[in-house]
């Protein structure tokens, strides 16, 4: 059975491995799916997260990466996908979450959404949190994998900061 997982990633967070590694020993194929959209400016291109997510689950071997553009279950219907994965941190994205979920029912009939609970010590974190604390030079180690540290700190360019971090 495959499965896809599906967001911004900007960037990926330990968070968003959480569930990857989880959702990984559930289904035969993930495939976690950058959402490419027009309207917002993210932080790292599309491709630069895809690279991201790669390097971070290649110890994962039914875990691929890639992009789309529209609506997820059509990619999902592509991708010969049956199960749509999201994550929940809090009551307050199940309320969302859940609509999602029935809007994508409505769409289509042959794709299930499964929600899987964050685990405990990353219920507080979101991609928006560590670009906010990125942007102020704080520390990262404790919210994502080593390269994106890096690659956070040479994007806001605080070369100076990463050397205090190690």
């Amino acid at each position: 059975m495959i499965a896809v997982y599906p967001g911004s990633f900007d960037p990926i967070t330990l968070g968003h491995l959480d569930i990857i590694q989880r959702a990984s020993g559930l289904y035969d194929r993930l495939i976690v799916a950058v959402a490419r959209n027009s309207s917002k400016t993210p932080l790292f291109t599309a491709q630069k997260r895809v690279a991201q997510i790669r390097q971070a689950v290649q110890h994962l071997p039914n875990v691929e990466a890639d992009t789309f553009e529209g609506l997820t279950v059509s990619y999902a219907k592509e991708k010969e996908a049956a199960v749509l994965i999201r994550g929940l941190r809090a009551i307050s994205d199940f309320e969302m979450e859940l609509q999602m979920a029935h809007t994508n029912k409505t769409l289509s009939n042959h794709v299930e959404t499964v929600f899987l609970a964050t685990s405990n010590e990353y219920s507080f974190l979101s991609s928006s949190v560590v670009r906010e604390i990125a942007k102020l030079g704080g520390p990262l180690d404790h919210l994502v994998p080593a390269h994106i540290t890096h690659d956070l700190h040479q994007r806001f360019d605080h070369n100076s900061m990463a050397a205090k971090d190690k």
